[in-house]
Parts: structure tokens; C-alpha cells; sequence
């Protein structure tokens, strides 16, 4: 829900830019991205297949940015809620690399939920999406779906499994953190990146994690929740 605009700043850097030639010195670098790859068995077309059609199950529709048409409902699986909209760029809670104030102007040191040994969740390397915050246009906990909720993400061929890490605005729908968005190849950098659509959010009910930082146990539980699922069978809640 925060796409940011770079014009400014590249406008503020060209008139602050010096008149004659700094001396050169070697840029300090990140270490380099892993590819973005589907994560898990499930093959992404299957998902897609199945969340073809909306039964809608919030009041109203969610807006994808501020300012924007509010055209974006949650609609009801068995056992799941599901909403397609665009994604921004969540960097709340540890600062890292490429996750702190510097990087992110709107940075927050805490996310709405924490690890199970209630340190901050690590948003550069955690997988996690954001839900709206409890409202008349939907209520995420009447319905299942908090803190801890095992969630899959489809976009472009590629599936990746995440947790429920943080809230955003009552009205806004959209968002999942720097890890989540590398790792389906979408830009990452909270101030630029991003995508404005194109993006599906499958989050299951009634089905949590209980340390939230263990993403090994968060694809193991996706992958059953996601073939029950495609084959339509019961949702379990273990």
C-alpha cells in the first residue's frame, strides 16, 4: 500500500550533484540475490484454476493504493480466503541491510506480530504478507485468518509460501514483505518497487504456525493445505 515515487528524490540528487568530478571510489555491495524460483511441488496454473471465480465474503471492496478506486474484494475457498490485487513492499521490523530507515522513509521497527521468542520479524529474509486491519469491510479473525496464517502466493508462474506477519490501513489490501516479493522475482526496494497487479493472496483458515520465523515449517504445512485444496478434500487445522 506504500508505492512510493522516485521522481523527487532523482530531481533533489540532480540539483544537489556536485559541479566537478568526485574522486571514484569503489561502491560497497549487497550480496546478490537469489534467483526467484517457484517454491514447492504445487504448479501455480493448478491455483490459479481454482480461485478463477469470486465468492465474495467481505462487505465492501479494499482499495490497492491511497487514492485509488476501491475495486478489490476477499472472497471465500473452502477452507481459504483469497483477494488479487497489486503488491507493495513491507520492510517493517528488523533493521537490515536493506530493510532501516535509510532504505524505507516509512520504516517501522516493529511489524503487528513477532517470532516466537518475541524478537521483531526479519522482513528482508521472512516471507510474510500483510493483512487490512479489522473493519466493516471485512473482519480477518471472524473468519480464521490472523497472525501466524499460512498463506500462498501466486504471481507469474511462481508459488511461495508465507505467513500472516503484519496489518496495514483499514482499507487497503496489497502487501507482503522484501522477501516475499524477491522471491517472485518482483522489485523489492520499499521505495520504488513493487508491482500494481497481477498478484493472487491465498491465505488459509484456521491454519497458523506457532513460531512464525520457521519458514521450513511454513512450506511443509502449505504444501498439505494447498493439495487438500486442488484435490477438495476437508481442510485440517494441524
Amino acid at each position: 500500500m506504500r508505492l512510493k515515487s522516485l521522481t523527487l528524490v532523482a530531481a533533489s540528487a540532480a540539483l544537489l550533484a556536485p559541479t566537478t568530478s568526485p574522486a571514484v571510489t569503489a561502491p560497497h555491495r549487497l550480496p546478490e540475490e537469489p534467483p526467484a524460483r517457484s517454491e514447492g511441488g504445487v504448479r501455480a496454473a493448478d491455483l490459479l484454476a481454482r480461485v478463477r471465480h469470486c465468492r465474495p465474503v467481505s462487505r465492501g471492496r479494499y482499495r490497492p493504493d491511497a487514492g485509488a478506486r476501491a475495486t478489490i474484494p476477499v472472497c471465500e475457498l473452502r477452507g481459504a480466503v483469497f483477494w488479487k490485487a497489486d503488491m507493495d513492499i513491507d520492510c517493517d521490523g528488523r533493521p537490515t541491510a536493506r530493510c532501516n530507515r535509510r532504505t524505507d522513509p516509512q520504516f517501522s521497527p516493529a511489524a503487528a506480530y513477532a517470532q516466537s521468542d518475541g524478537r521483531r520479524l526479519d522482513a528482508e529474509r521472512l516471507p510474510y504478507v500483510v493483512l487490512p486491519a479489522p473493519s466493516r469491510i471485512w473482519d480477518p479473525g471472524a473468519h480464521g485468518v490472523g497472525g501466524g496464517s499460512v498463506a500462498a502466493v501466486v504471481y507469474r508462474g511462481r508459488v511461495q509460501y508465507a505467513v500472516v506477519g503484519d496489518t496495514g490501513p483499514r482499507d487497503l489490501i496489497g502487501e507482503a514483505s522484501y522477501a516475499t516479493a524477491r522471491r517472485l522475482g518482483i522489485p523489492a526496494d520499499p521505495l520504488g518497487g513493487g508491482v500494481r497487479s497481477g498478484v493472487t493472496y491465498i491465505v488459509f483458515k484456521h491454519a497458523r504456525v506457532d513460531a512464525l520465523e520457521d519458514h521450513a515449517a511454513t512450506v511443509a504445512r502449505g504444501e498439505r493445505l494447498v493439495r487438500r485444496l486442488l484435490d477438495g478434500t476437508p481442510p485440517q487445522n494441524r
